[in-house]
């Protein structure tokens, strides 16, 4: 069959496509890869890349450009940058890093990509925010006044911490750090707190565990994990924290309030130290880079308490550091401590002699203090810290001396029952009623008539009995927030109720 084509037909078609042709030009900033290895890439031809902007390989690698040279770019590879060849081409993108954030992160395990890493599909989001967004300016603050409740007693008895402040856990490997901060993220269950939690450089096994027991006591439900295991490469350890950060900012700046853990903050110095040192930066004090203070001070800053105007919304950091045979005066120990609000101690001879959480009392301080406490616990605990701390010191020089006075040897009896009264066994975070209960039973010497040994399993006991038997102790404390004398009252009629039993008992 033979079809007829009018050239005028044809013509006129042609003619309608060039007048409906709409040229399009992109302009597009990209440069060559003269090098790459070990995350890292150097970039030659990008004359107008920003510091922490993105930056895209053409086999997909995203990147953020952070050497900025006179010759070339260096940039920080987010994966492991295998399939990039010497001149490969890589593409500006024009925005600076972020990533996605929305409410459907709770309860979500991602990497530092905000990827999730859990096998439940992905997540929907709608926002982005910058990984490294500006911290909160003074005007937008206001000093911290509420109490955040961590659960161990010797934490929020002596060493308040509140919403939007920033309470580093310092020590030695394996003395219960990350013990600390899981029981805080415990103990936030029913109290209104969104948390984050960050695990920088440690075992996949580990990191599960850890989600196991968020997910065994319902704590995921107001959680997010980031984590960046340790086969990750240093170059997704080194961005986590921001990560985090910036997941804790969008809830914090939304009017609720909001807890981040970095699980540690050693491990993410050292995930720099290598980069830097790969990127060819100039080391200085123990080979960390010049800017390593810069490194955490603009990460810890981005935590605060908002002023009213801003709907009162809280961040509060909980970083976690590693020290080598409890040397405080480290370079990464002291620089966190100097732009914290205090510290927590915890002392390897204590954890191994028993004492758990095994918090060095001497040492440790919230620079926040009774600001952070209800005042019930302000009435109650006033003493214990100074007890505690002049307790180690005699007890050192106790071991010198064979004949003591009478005063003396009833300090260190009060000591050592207090002592025994800051134990807590792990997961199991106490509630502020249980907790004045506990301190108010020490500091007015209702312990003095027990043995040391009986001391641990006569406040567990008492507890119980308060809470099954004088209901009414508790409802006062947390409606009131203040120890009344009827509360007293019940207080005082429940310990006299049980001591005698438990004294009967066969031990």
């Amino acid at each position: 069959m033979v079809t007829n084509i009018r050239p005028d037909e044809i013509s006129s078609i042609i003619r309608k496509q060039i007048e409906g042709y709409a040229p399009e030009a992109e302009a597009a900033n990209t440069g060559t890869v003269p090098q790459v290895g070990d995350g890292i890439a150097r970039i030659y031809g990008l004359n107008e890349v920003m510091a922490g902007e993105l930056v895209e390989s053409e086999d997909g690698t995203a990147g953020i450009a952070s050497n900025l040279e006179s010759d070339n770019a260096g940039a920080v590879l987010m994966g492991d940058g295998l399939t990039i060849q010497e001149g490969s081409f890589v593409k500006a993108t024009g925005k600076i890093a972020q990533i996605p954030v929305s409410e459907s992160f709770l309860g979500r395990v991602v990497n530092a990509l905000a990827q999730p890493i859990d096998g439940k599909g992905q997540v929907p989001a709608s926002e982005s925010r910058l990984v490294e967004s500006p911290a909160p300016g003074i005007i937008s603050r206001r000093s911290v006044y509420e109490p955040m409740q961590t659960g161990p007693i010797a934490i929020d008895s002596m060493i308040p911490i509140g919403r939007g402040q920033r309470e580093p856990t310092i020590g030695d490997r394996q003395t219960g750090k990350t013990a600390v901060a899981t029981d805080t993220i415990l103990n936030q269950r029913g109290q209104n707190v969104i948390c984050v939690y960050v695990a920088i450089g440690q075992k996949a096994s580990s990191v599960a565990q850890v989600v196991n027991t968020f997910e065994d006591r319902g704590a995921m439900e107001y959680t997010i994990v980031v984590s960046e295991t340790a086969d990750s490469p240093a170059t997704l350890q080194y961005p986590a924290p921001y990560t985090g950060a910036a997941l804790a900012e969008y809830f914090m700046y939304r009017k609720q309030h909001t807890s981040i853990t970095y699980d540690d903050l050693s491990k993410q110095a050292q995930a720099y130290r290598q980069m830097s040192l790969l990127s060819r930066r100039p080391p200085g004090r123990e080979a960390y880079p010049g800017d390593v203070f810069y490194l955490h001070s603009r990460l810890s800053e981005r935590a605060a308490k908002s002023n009213a105007q801003l709907g009162e919304g809280s961040m509060t950091a909980l970083p976690v550091v590693e020290t080598q045979a409890g040397d405080v005066s480290a370079y990464i120990p002291t620089n966190v401590i100097s732009i914290t609000d205090g510290q927590i101690f915890l002392s390897a001879d204590l954890f191994n002699a028993g004492i758990r959480p095994a918090i060095n009392v001497g040492i440790s301080v919230s620079r926040v203090g009774s600001a952070a406490q209800i005042k019930a616990m302000k009435q109650v605990a006033g003493k214990p810290k100074l007890e505690l701390a002049q307790f180690a010191e005699l007890e050192a020089f106790a071991q010198f001396a064979s004949d003591l006075d009478k005063a003396t040897q009833n300090q260190l009896a009060r000591g050592q029952r207090s002592r025994e009264l800051s134990k807590q066994s792990q997961s199991a975070p106490l509630s502020v009623e249980e907790q004045v209960a506990t301190v108010h039973t020490g500091v007015n010497g209702y312990l003095d008539i027990l043995k040391v040994e009986q001391v641990k399993r006569f406040l567990v006991q008492l507890r119980e009995y308060v809470i099954t038997n004088k209901p009414q102790f508790g409802e006062i404390v947390r409606s009131t927030k203040t120890l009344t004398e009827e509360a007293e009252t019940y207080l005082k009629e429940a310990i006299k109720e049980y001591t005698e039993p438990f004294l009967l008992q066969k031990n």
